[in-house]
């Protein structure tokens, strides 16, 4: 019997890849492998490792959970080494927690390889730090993307009236009825707001508004892309250093 290893391939720039991510993948049997993994990361695989995609996309969910969950069952009973590749960290709306939980109760070895987080590194390439001393002390990851089934929502919203920064996570398909609940709860509807997509590669975008006008702003914007909002949002005017390094490289600078 084999042993699964859940681990977060980071953000999307290669080089946020962590070194112990690095020596699995090179050493994996198979990799199961989601959408917002940079494929250019399974360059590092053996040659004769088998990969699956199983990466999920609004409307077109190709393999379900349950699904994923058994080939990781049935990959583990077959292979040494099952790699479970995720984009960003597997525990920060990764659902790495659920595939651990599964492979637990059928007594499969497993092992937690965190990644660079999304949440925090999108945002440091488009130059907004998620707290600054004298802006904001505190953060806040919040999913953008409820489950459509969910009776419910489990989002506090009540409680994101303080002037923290607000992280939005899968959420340009709703940008609109989060500004819209924003609006509701209070915030000034010019509070900085930044869209930015496919950040940390060469295709990083990134759109500044407020709460009031980001809705029209980033309309032209593709998934994945994450929305902060709040104060910090203006540093990038004064610390945004990402366009500049590709600037100087597409320049041979």
């Amino acid at each position: 019997m084999g042993k699964v290893y859940i681990v977060g391939a980071g953000p999307g720039d290669v080089e946020l890849l962590t070194l112990k991510a690095l020596k699995i993948i090179q050493n994996a049997d198979v990799i199961l492998y989601d959408r917002l993994v940079n494929e250019e990361i399974l360059n590092f695989a053996k040659k004769d490792a088998q990969l699956v995609y199983v990466g999920k996309e609004d409307g077109k969910h190709t393999i379900p959970q349950e699904e994923i969950n058994r080939l990781l069952y049935k990959y583990a009973l077959t292979y040494d080494t099952v790699l479970r590749l995720k984009g960003g960290d597997p525990f920060v709306f990764g659902r790495g927690s659920e595939e651990a939980l599964y492979l637990s109760e059928r007594n499969i070895e497993y092992e937690i390889v965190p990644g660079i987080t999304s949440a925090i590194a999108v945002l440091a390439y488009a130059g907004i730090p998620v707290t600054h001393r004298g802006i904001s002390s505190s953060f806040r990851v919040v999913t953008g993307h409820e489950a459509p089934d969910k009776e419910n929502s489990s989002i506090d919203w009540e409680s994101m009236k303080a002037d923290e920064t607000l992280i939005f996570l899968m959420g340009l398909h709703n940008i609109e009825k989060i500004m819209k609940k924003l609006i509701e709860i209070g915030k000034d509807s010019k509070t900085p707001v930044a869209v930015i997509q496919s950040g940390t590669t060469l295709n990083q975008r990134v759109v500044v508004g407020t709460i009031e006008n980001i809705v029209e702003l980033s309309k032209d914007l593709q998934p994945p892309s994450i929305i902060v909002v709040g104060e910090v949002v203006k540093l990038r005017e004064k610390i945004a250093w990402f366009e500049k390094v590709i600037h100087y490289q597409n320049f041979g600078i």
